[in-house]
């Protein structure tokens, strides 16, 4: 996203000027998502230039509410057909005590991360299910390392480094990678895949050992 030229030329009219006009509003009207098939998901996105503009404001205003409107933890700039190194992040759903500690899920508060990376920390890994708002109705158990040191920089241009483990760690790496073109499906078990219906009715446990030995992966 470009950033607006802040340049004005002088004049020596005695003529009036104009006043300029004023922009609306912002919207915060969430937008349409980008469905699995569309290359948008499949681009490197372009890094953030550091230029905070309206229209980058706007979009994550938007963006913010299409997460919310899904419902979903988490929603990337190429999600809604942006091409930016943008991505939102919030979990503050309430889930069983049980499945909260076997998934190491703690609340998330909202984060709007430009450029973002990560790297994991030590060797531990865990596997659990995902799905992805851009590929509706199907959900397949992902391995991911559980514990990541994350870097990205917030809409003031501010640097961030943050260790995040758990569930907070995987949402932060699925929706980091969809800005380098990856969707989770691209790192998941092959052999995991359900529908959600399918995933509901039989394979709604706080961890995948059931499904992992029924479905062989």
């Amino acid at each position: 996203m470009s950033s607006e030229s802040n340049n004005h030329s002088s004049t020596h009219s005695n003529e009036p000027q104009a006043d300029a006009p004023e922009r609306a509003p912002f919207s915060s009207e969430p937008l349409p998502l980008v469905h699995v098939g569309d290359p948008v998901l499949r681009q490197v996105c372009d890094d953030w230039d550091g230029s905070d503009t309206p229209e980058l404001r706007e979009l994550v205003e938007r963006m913010v509410a299409t997460m919310h409107d899904a419902p979903g933890v988490g929603v990337a700039a190429p999600q809604v057909g942006a091409n930016l190194r943008l991505a939102v992040l919030e979990d503050l759903y309430e889930i069983p005590a049980s499945f909260a500690e076997a998934r190491e899920r703690e609340k998330l508060e909202l984060m709007v991360v430009l450029n973002p990376s990560y790297e994991p920390i030590g060797d531990r890994t865990a596997t659990h299910y995902e799905g992805c708002l851009s590929m509706p109705g199907y959900t397949a158990a992902v391995e991911r390392p559980a514990d990541i040191r994350a870097t990205w920089q917030d809409l003031d241009g501010n640097l961030h480094i943050r260790d995040l483990s758990g569930w907070q760690a995987r949402i932060f790496q699925h929706e980091t990678d969809h800005l380098a073109g990856i969707i989770y499906i691209d790192k998941a078990h092959i052999r995991s895949i359900c529908t959600d219906e399918n995933y509901a009715g039989l394979w709604a446990e706080p961890t995948p050992h059931e499904v992992r030995e029924a479905l062989q992966f």
